[in-house]
């Protein structure tokens, strides 16, 4: 039994943080009905690259849910979705603040017919604010957080990091605000709305540089693959290829030369302390680096790791998934899927061990479980 069998979840949320969201829930055992327009269905459906026809992005977030089509314009569609409500404990919806008041499914209308409905909104700026009513792109927002201006090379212009991690930052704490309403509701019986907004889900990580700005009145400067204020944290060149190591204090400082057989660069002047270090961070990689041309990484990895030095390859997407702890630890899983065949997706995060994740629904066909859900529906009344 999964921690979370016989939660309803009602998911009227598409692209990335809310399905993210959702799918997180599902895969602990709620039962998603995840919302969608019939003509199109969410929006990443539509994206390629395709696998049998359907958006290989729609498939990696929308596994452990039933598709169910209905249209909220229609009576007959408002009409289901406010008896799914009813029947609901949670909804999550990101539509822009306010949209879905129009289609009177405001958290102050669906609350009124389910007081104790867990109600979450995520959205790109949250529900108040100067800025509520603008839209949130992932994109958009790393401009926006200041994540940007952190990413990227000194004499380059900012950055965008290669995921959309702001989407996937909000979906977790969605996730975290969902669980913590439902603790309360053990308790006081009552729903409530959880807020949450892709912008302060962004400035969450955004801490050390706040710490650097905090202490020095100044910004700080992008760094590239460096770190603000440790040396040396970054990839270095071997003899094949980029190796990245995190030499975060003076055990590890003193551990690193013995491994890689310079302990001479322990007690040099320049690299004394992690200040200094830092300080004369150019010296110290090209000094590093000319042991390293002579050894690959994985002959680096292997010194480095028997003195429990932190380091690891800088390695492709598909350099990653190759890597044995992915099998070892069964990080991608299968499904048959109806209309594809087998696809792979990467498993829950979460390992429970007495009730561990349940990924049991494949990715659905728009509104394929539209029928089922509407005549279970019929045997409430």
């Amino acid at each position: 039994m999964a921690p979370l069998d016989g939660l309803r979840v009602i998911d009227l949320t598409r692209i990335v943080a809310g399905p993210y969201c959702t799918m997180m829930l599902g895969d602990m055992g709620a039962e998603v009905l995840k919302i969608e327009e019939p003509a199109q269905g969410d929006d990443a459906r539509a994206w390629a690259p395709f696998i049998g026809g359907t958006g290989s992005f729609f498939l990696a977030l929308n596994r452990s849910k039933k598709s169910v089509a209905l249209d909220l314009k229609s009576p007959a569609g408002a009409d289901a979705l406010r008896r799914l409500i009813e029947s609901a404990d949670v909804l999550i919806e990101n539509f822009r603040p306010g949209s879905l008041a129009e289609l009177g499914f405001d958290y102050a209308a669906a609350s009124k017919a389910n007081p104790r409905l867990i109600y979450c909104s995520i959205s790109g700026y949250g529900q108040t604010g100067p800025a509520a009513q603008l839209p949130g792109y992932d994109a958009v927002i790393q401009g926006e957080a200041g994540i940007m201006d952190m990413t990227g090379f000194p004499d380059g212009a900012p950055t965008r990091v290669g995921v959309a991690i702001t989407d996937y930052l909000a979906g977790l704490y969605a996730v975290q605000g969902i669980l913590l309403a439902l603790r309360d509701r053990e308790s006081s019986g009552l729903g409530q709305h959880v807020d949450i907004s892709l912008f302060e889900a962004m400035l969450s990580v955004m801490r050390l540089p706040l710490s650097v700005l905090l202490a020095t009145g100044s910004d700080p400067t992008r760094v590239g693959n460096d770190h603000l204020n440790i040396a040396p944290y970054e990839p270095l060149q071997a003899s094949d290829g980029l190796i990245i190591v995190a030499v975060a204090n003076p055990g590890l400082w003193a551990r690193f030369c013995d491994a890689i057989g310079r302990p001479g660069l322990r007690d040099d002047p320049r690299f004394v302390t992690n200040t200094l270090r830092v300080a004369n961070r150019a010296a110290l990689k090209q000094a590093i680096e000319a042991v390293f041309s002579h050894f690959t990484v994985a002959e680096i990895s292997a010194r480095l790791q028997a003195k429990n030095v932190p380091c690891g390859r800088v390695r492709s997407i598909g350099d990653a998934v190759a890597h044995p702890q992915v099998a070892a630890r069964a990080i991608v899983v299968a499904q048959e899927h109806p209309a594809i065949g087998r696809i792979e997706t990467l498993a829950p995060v979460v390992r429970l061990s007495r009730t561990p994740a349940d990924v049991r629904l494949p990715p659905p066909a728009l509104g394929e479980h539209t029928a089922e859900v509407l005549a279970d529906l019929k045997t409430r009344v």
